[in-house]
């Protein structure tokens, strides 16, 4: 048997050394956390994964993850979910009254992947946004990134 060339062999595993560090290096450096406890103004949004079946109930978790009270301008708790473009496909029918969320309290909305004509969602990436207002009026934000998988 031929055997490859001295040049391309070393080559090749210096490629697959230096990827394998550079996968680690990146994925320590990461936050997999979606619950972060922070001082000041926060807002958290949790799921219970990030990889959905199609037409799988998603359950998500809206928290104050900060040390003072936010307000939101309805009852959806500023809940928006997107496509990674930021078209509009979720909101939660909600009452237009002011809602407010203090420190490490929760709301939890269901959603049951339709959009808001009411037809089934496809499989893809979706971006939930939830926006709140912390007592010295600056904009509290968050959005995470799912994925509906058929």
């Amino acid at each position: 048997m031929k055997s490859l060339p001295n040049g391309l062999m070393i080559g090749l595993c210096v490629g697959m050394i230096s990827g394998l560090i550079l996968g680690l290096v990146t994925y320590s450096q990461t936050n997999h956390e979606q619950l972060v406890f922070e001082d000041g103004s926060s807002i958290s949004i949790v799921t219970e994964k990030t990889d959905f079946k199609l037409g799988e109930q998603i359950s998500i978790k809206i928290v104050n993850s900060g040390t003072v009270s936010l307000t939101f301008s309805d009852a959806s708790y500023g809940l928006k979910i997107t496509g990674m473009d930021g078209v509009l496909y979720y909101t939660p029918i909600a009452a237009q009254v002011i809602s407010k969320l203090d420190p490490k309290e929760e709301v939890t909305f269901i959603w049951n992947q339709k959009k808001l004509d009411d037809s089934d969602s496809l499989e893809g990436r979706y971006k939930i946004v939830a926006e709140g207002i912390d007592p010295e009026n600056n904009k509290v934000k968050k959005s995470i990134a799912i994925n509906v998988l058929k």
